[in-house]
């Protein structure tokens, strides 16, 4: 392997941290949403994204009114979609389109298949039960955003994940 090659093997972007850089990027751009229309803290409370993420001031207020962390904050999500579809243009056979309008499929058809191995399977339910364990709990409690909760989705999503890149390269 040449140097030139090397160096193109470490750029070139990936499927799966496309994949994740579109997702992440949806998923702030829904909690804008949320935020906005009925607060993602907690009932009757918006979250105040910059004071969250600094820690600097009380990081939600009950003024529901639209403020400028919603722009940002939502911006900061597009960009990301856009790295994600940019990356999968380029990393995917039939693009970012074509990525998009096939993932429902793949999505059923490792939930519901052995095809791709027991390991495989087991993958794909931990990173479902992560997100449906967020979305019930979310829903429920009317808060979006809860460290515990996310601490539990994320263990399972990140096992998930792992379990299935190891599969995938031992294959």
């Amino acid at each position: 392997m040449t140097n030139s090659e090397w160096m193109d093997s470490l750029t070139r972007p990936s499927k799966v941290m496309s994949a994740a850089l579109t997702l992440l990027g949806s998923w702030i751009v829904f909690l804008t949403v949320v935020n906005i229309s009925i607060g993602a803290y907690s009932e009757g409370r918006k979250v105040l994204w910059t004071d969250f993420f600094t820690g600097v001031r009380e990081s939600s207020t009950t003024d529901m009114a639209f403020v400028m962390d919603d722009v940002l904050f939502g911006l900061v999500g597009l960009i990301i979609i856009g790295l994600g579809a940019r990356g999968m243009n380029v990393a995917h056979e039939s693009g970012f389109s074509g990525w998009l309008s096939s993932l429902p499929k793949c999505v059923v058809s490792s939930l519901f298949s052995s095809e791709g191995g027991s390991n495989k399977l087991i993958s794909s339910w931990l990173v479902a039960l992560g997100v449906i364990f967020y979305l019930i709990w979310s829903i429920v409690e009317n808060t979006w955003v809860d460290p515990g909760v996310y601490s539990v989705a994320v263990v399972l999503v990140s096992f998930g994940v792992g379990v299935g890149l190891l599969e995938s390269s031992a294959n």
